[in-house]
């Protein structure tokens, strides 16, 4: 999702049931996001993130799987 900042699509994103959504500034953040916290919906905000980075982010999002462990026990208080 994309809006200005990127923040006020992940705020509406995440009022709906099972929906994870983290915004993502570039591909760490984009990574980290899918490890540990299984989000499954990624925002970017077009007035702060250049055209490649968030092609990077798109990328490292859908290539990048959740890794358990932990991890899951937060997902599960959510």
């Amino acid at each position: 999702m994309v809006c200005g900042s990127g923040i006020g699509m992940g705020m509406t994103a995440n009022r709906h049931k099972n929906v994870r959504a983290a915004l993502c500034y570039n591909s760490k953040s984009a990574k980290l996001s899918r490890q540990h916290n299984d989000a499954n919906v990624m925002t970017i905000g077009a007035r702060l993130t250049t055209k490649n980075v968030a092609l990077k982010c798109v990328n490292t999002f859908i290539n990048t799987n959740f890794i358990g462990g932990r991890h899951l026990r937060r997902i599960k208080k959510i």
